[in-house]
């Protein structure tokens, strides 16, 4: 999910949408035919996503390793319901083109995470297009 490191939630059941809108600005504004395979391919992007992995019945589920934290100490044991939010979003915008064959995706995305709004994050990919 764009906008974090990997494994922000984990489970073995999770749902992801992801909503983009794509603009080949060069084709849109070009009245001719374009000659440069990187200008005829280069995409703007916005994008926002939103999901959640989880462990048990559902996100909510008190099972979930988010959502409890148990700390051990000799016969002491302490389990701490963190209360944090199952589901996570991220949203961001990037560039999309073809360079040496290569389709290169570049993102700068912001996850959130409840009600916090994260740090920036650049993705660079070599990819297909999905």
């Amino acid at each position: 999910m764009r906008g974090f490191t990997q494994n922000i939630r984990n489970g073995n059941s999770f749902l992801l949408m992801n909503n983009e809108i794509r603009w080949p600005i060069v084709r849109y504004f070009a009245n001719r035919p374009i000659n440069s395979n990187f200008f005829e391919n280069f995409q703007v992007v916005g994008f926002y996503d939103i999901g959640s992995a989880w462990s048990g019945k559902s996100p909510e589920d008190p099972v979930n390793e988010y959502n409890t934290g148990v700390h051990i100490n000799g016969p002491v044991t302490v389990i701490i319901n963190k209360d944090r939010a199952p589901y996570v979003m991220g949203y961001g915008f990037g560039v999309r083109s073809k360079i040496l064959g290569y389709f290169v995706r570049l993102d700068w995305a912001w996850g959130i995470d409840g009600d916090v709004r994260l740090p920036k994050v650049i993705y660079l990919s070599l990819s297909l297009d999905f």
